[in-house]
């Protein structure tokens, strides 16, 4: 390398470092409207938790779902448990498991007789 270049490399990197060093400090300040606390509190009110369930039957037959479910109550009857029409199924769900840990416990344990059980997140009808 030649002396000009060596130079206004040194120069280059000398002024680089001085104007990192000597970088502003800032601060921020946010104001915001006092409704939205107001509103976070409001949202934190609402029942926003989400749900798992445990679908074990799945059937066009109410007669035959109503069975199943007195079934699965001799067996398991430590869980709730509730008949669901879909159309155009009826469908037995089990549980109001507030995390998907406690689901997937519940569903080992119930998979033991019901194979087919299944984990899942209804949608909520409330809003």
């Amino acid at each position: 390398m030649t002396f000009k270049t060596q130079y206004l490399s040194f120069v280059i990197l000398f002024l680089t470092i001085s104007l990192t060093a000597n970088a502003q400090q800032g601060e921020v300040k946010v104001t915001q409207d006092s409704d939205i606390d107001k509103l976070l509190e409001y949202k934190k009110d609402i029942k926003t938790s989400k749900v798992f369930k445990i679908q074990v039957y799945n059937n066009p037959d109410p007669d035959k779902a109503k069975r199943e479910k007195a079934n699965f109550l001799n067996s398991y009857s430590q869980w709730p448990v509730e008949i669901v029409w879909n159309t155009p199924n009826y469908k037995i769900w089990v549980g109001n498991f507030a995390t998907r840990l406690e689901a997937e416990r519940a569903a080992a344990k119930i998979k033991k007789k019901y194979m087919n059980a299944i984990i899942l997140q209804p949608k909520s009808d409330k809003k």
